[in-house]
């Protein structure tokens, strides 16, 4: 007897291929095999005339949807038809979530076995689990089905009737979204409350202190101990700090009874206490017990993984699902903190080998998860397995290596003891001021020895959670070494970072774990926000949008209303909900979406849309009205005292954070008094500019004339103020490229130059092609010599892609090999977005087709467009809708049920 196994990915069908018996043949339906029409071009002949058909859904015929076959899967589906004639039973083995369950659904309805049926499910890829879970089989559970349906639908009519109005009042290309617009939000408004925020000074004494007890124990933090201690208190009143301050004015909070203290006040007061004796008034210990954090779920992985890692939430879920597919890590979407006795029973084991037997809890222990909607899987994450590997018995490397070892540490130090450790506060007195010295003594590191949150190394960790005291006791005089005056400023609130962001949402209720990376990515690959330095940035298009969202549809990116939909859908999924009246009530009901649309479509201007209200964009006493406009190129200033307004555009990584007075009036002042002049060329006797353009600062030679050539341009390198420029650098950038001589082997150019992305040196061989080496400090571009660039060349390239980058780096994703020549093909992180590599073809991937999604099917079709295309963009594009058209497959069926691709749009 023959079976055959239908999993998501090719990965994953050659882990489960190993641990099935020679008779079982395992093929991958590469994710979804029928989805929603995802644009009008594929929306199927017979509906196209009806008035809901750009949904994808019928909103008049109880919410039945559309179903495609997309073009690229045609091929996979008749592949999967082929091997089923061949098998005497079939075997659906797709992920045990909402989405795997409407795979495997969908696969039911287009291949209609007339075979036995076997739904398989498990947690982890290991031969234990696999043929456990062969022994275990059930039936596609419908309620499941039901689930994914209501969340795709509704998530397509949110998304389809809400974005066409946002590209009608704003821009094109924009999107709205279920949870994507309240993330918005959430950033948006944390924006505005540091515009808001005014800080405030304040000042204290700092003071370095030294103890020295009578009869020194040889302990550590014994004899000539020395520790800082911090003035709290004058006269009795407490000395103001931070949190004494109104964030909306920068000054006391009202009601607070402190002392504030300046400059002149703190330095009087030093010069007061100096030379006085100081005494211990008070010491208090503390026992602090700490118990280990649970093993992790999607949404925590992803938060630790951001703050130690520096990963992003999309690049995390890549990762985790690598590993779970080659059967190192359990199923990585999933809310359970759960963990099976045999994950217990090997995560103690590798705590008795590797730190001993005290470092054990003194019982096994087993978590409990919170979250109502804990559905996505019956585990945490955890390394698979009855014994758990070691990061240094895997083999991995990179990524995946750090991420395996995040999730092992984290396992395994869930089933430690707890950390036992002492906090002591010394209050000290000095005339009538009053200091503060914090210790903290670790008298057990318990699991503290294995992981400890937002440190790479646990043994580091502890010594800088460690903060020793000398051994005082009350009354004791320790010695006054140091004392200085300390100036503070009052920061505003933290922008969101990733891991913030998702921990924000969660707590919130606002969406799944399991869509938090692709919610992230997309909002960030639309424009809403910037990603520096681990923070998330709101563009003046976040801002546009979510104050149209507020003012018109508040209800749509309200955290409550947005957590009661969830709370409503996890319902539907439990069968304690009717899923057809909720979706009838949200798109038709009089207050219904749809409703909504067009009752308010027609109360928005256009210009107050396109219109950004941001506060102190002028000085007081300016008499000049500033404001933010949204306009086709970008966002722009207007400005002026009435009917007479100047347009100066914004550059494009300048957020509203960045638009201060000063930069407005830079900005405007380039239009109105023209581009500041640097100096004049000693050559050419033409002057040279500094001008700010929509891709920041940039020097110009001579000014731009109707019908004469265009001046040379060149941009302000990255780090470089243009305010530091110099007219020895301007001429050295204005000369770029720079000839530094010629290749001994090749006899071929090397020049300097300043690209897009930085300074670099390049090997010009003509037709032989270029090769590229970025530059990086301390080499700089303007003095590089030809023995330091021949030496750079020398070396291997270590990224980007193209002409730029042939070192092998780890694929973001491998997705199988090439048909005609076995050549593998997998998908890259490149400097434009993530990008599929063959041989020596590249091809970008849509920017709406997530990477965990992609398959290697549309890999094929990317890669046999590209290699095909030697015409130009505006040929292949044509060719390619034209194609999309006549080659369409579409089905539709009368059950109430959909499809989605692996990651919803929300």
């Amino acid at each position: 007897m023959s079976t055959l196994v239908i999993v998501e990915s090719p990965t994953k069908a050659r882990t489960i291929r190993n641990f099935l018996p020679s008779s079982y043949r395992v093929e991958a339906s590469m994710g979804h095999v029928r989805d929603l029409p995802p644009s009008a071009e594929e929306i199927p002949e017979e509906y196209k005339g009806e008035t809901w058909a750009k949904l994808g859904v019928n909103v008049e015929g109880n919410f039945e949807p559309i179903y495609v076959i997309p073009k690229d899967k045609q091929k996979i589906v008749k592949e999967l038809k082929a091997a089923l004639k061949e098998a005497d039973e079939l075997v659906l083995a797709t992920d045990e979530d909402r989405e795997g369950e409407s795979i495997s659904w969908h696969l039911l309805q287009i291949l209609k076995p007339k075979v036995p049926i076997k739904r398989m499910v498990f947690h982890e890829i290991t031969q234990e689990a696999i043929r456990e879970a062969l022994k275990n089989c059930r039936t596609v559970d419908e309620e499941l089905v039901h689930a994914q349906e209501t969340r795709r639908i509704l998530d397509r009519l949110y998304g389809y009737t809400l974005s066409p109005l946002l590209w009608k009042k704003i821009a094109k290309g924009l999107s709205a979204g279920r949870v994507q617009s309240v993330a918005v939000r959430l950033l948006v408004s944390r924006e505005r409350d540091r515009r808001a925020f005014r800080s405030g000074g304040y000042w204290d004494l700092k003071a370095l202190l030294e103890y020295t007890p009578p009869n020194p124990p040889l302990a550590k933090g014994g004899a000539g101990s020395k520790f800082e201690s911090k003035l709290v208190s004058l006269a009795g009143v407490k000395v103001a700090t931070g949190s004494d301050f109104d964030e909306t004015t920068g000054k006391i909070a009202s009601g607070r009874k402190v002392v504030l203290l300046d400059e002149a006040a703190s330095e009087a007061l030093k010069q007061r206490l100096s030379g006085k004796p100081w005494t211990v008034a008070n010491l208090e210990e503390k026992a602090v017990t700490r118990k280990p954090s649970p093993p992790f779920t999607t949404s925590t992985l992803q938060q630790e993984s951001n703050r130690k890692l520096r990963l992003s939430a999309r690049q995390t879920m890549q990762t985790a699902q690598s590993l779970y597919e080659r059967g190192y890590i359990t199923y990585m979407r999933t809310d359970s903190v759960h963990l099976s006795e045999q994950a217990i029973t090997a995560a103690r084991e590798c705590v008795e080998q590797k730190y001993g037997k005290n470092y054990l809890s003194p019982k096994p222990r087993q978590y409990t998860t919170k979250s109502k909607g804990a559905q996505e899987a019956h585990e945490a994450i955890r390394p698979a397995g009855s014994s758990f590997r070691t990061p240094q018995e895997t083999a991995l490397s990179g990524a995946e290596l750090n991420l395996y070892d995040l999730i092992w540490k984290r396992t395994v130090a869930s089933q430690m003891a707890d950390s036992r450790q002492t906090n002591i506060t010394v209050e000290l007195k000095v005339e009538d001021a009053g200091f503060r010295s914090s210790g903290k003594r670790i008298d057990f590191p318990g699991f503290l020895r294995a992981y400890v949150e937002g440190s790479d190394d646990p043994e580091a960790a502890l010594e800088d959670q460690e903060v020793l005291l000398p051994p005082l006791k009350v009354g004791d005089h320790p010695d006054c070494k140091k004392l200085d005056v300390v100036g503070h400023e009052t920061q505003p609130p933290a922008r969101f970072t990733e891991a913030s962001l998702v921990k924000t949402l969660e707590s919130e209720g606002i969406g799944r774990p399991s869509t938090y990376a692709s919610v992230i990515g997309t909002i960030i690959d639309r424009g809403y926000v910037q990603l520096k330095n681990n923070a998330l940035i709101p563009t003046f298009t976040a801002f546009a949008v979510t104050n149209l969202l507020e003012t018109y549809f508040p209800d749509l990116v309200d955290l409550r209303f947005t957590a009661r939909m969830e709370d409503t859908l996890d319902d539907i999924a439990t069968g304690e909900a009717p899923w057809l009246p909720y979706l009838e009530k949200f798109y038709l009901g009089d207050a219904g979406l749809e409703n909504q649309v067009k009752d308010q479509a027609s109360k928005i201007d256009t210009k107050v849309a396109r219109t950004i209200e941001l506060e102190n964009l002028g000085d007081e006493d300016d008499p000049i009205q500033y404001r933010v406009c949204i306009g086709k190129f970008g966002p722009y200033i207007e400005a002026g005292t009435g009917e007479e307004m100047i347009t100066a555009s914004i550059p494009q990584d300048l957020t509203p954070a960045d638009l201060t007075p000063d930069v407005i009036r830079e900005l405007v002042g380039q239009k109105t008094e023209g581009p500041e002049k640097l100096g004049v060329h000693p050559e050419t006797g033409e002057t040279i500019y500094i001008l700010i353009g929509p891709y920041g600062p940039y020097l110009q030679l001579g000014l731009e004339a109707e019908g004469s050539k265009k001046p040379k341009r060149v941009s302000i390198p990255k780090g470089v103020e243009k305010e530091n420029v110099t007219m020895e650098m301007a001429l050295g950038l204005l000369a770029l490229p720079r000839l530094l001589g010629t290749h001994p082997e090749t006899e071929a150019k090397i020049k300097a130059a300043l690209g897009p992305f930085g300074p670099y040196v390049v090997h010009d061989q003509g037709k032989e092609g270029k090769d590229y080496r970025s530059l990086k400090a301390p080499d700089d571009v303007l003095t590089i010599s030809l023995e330091r660039a021949l030496e750079l060349l020398a070396q291997p390239k270590t990224s980007g892609r193209g002409g730029r980058g042939k070192k092998e780096v780890p694929p973001l994703r491998e997705l199988g090999t090439h048909p005609e020549d076995g050549e593998p093909i997998n998908v890259y992180d490149g400097r434009y977005g993530p990008y599929v590599k063959h041989g020596k073809i590249n091809a970008s991937l849509p920017k709406d087709s997530p990477v965990e999604a992609f398959t290697l099917a549309q890999a094929l079709e990317l890669l046999a467009a590209k290699a095909d295309s030697g015409s130009s963009s505006r040929s292949k594009s044509k060719t390619t809708k034209t194609a999309a058209k006549t080659t369409a497959k579409t089905t539709k069926t009368t059950t109430k049920k959909s499809s989605t691709s692996k990651k919803t749009s929300s």
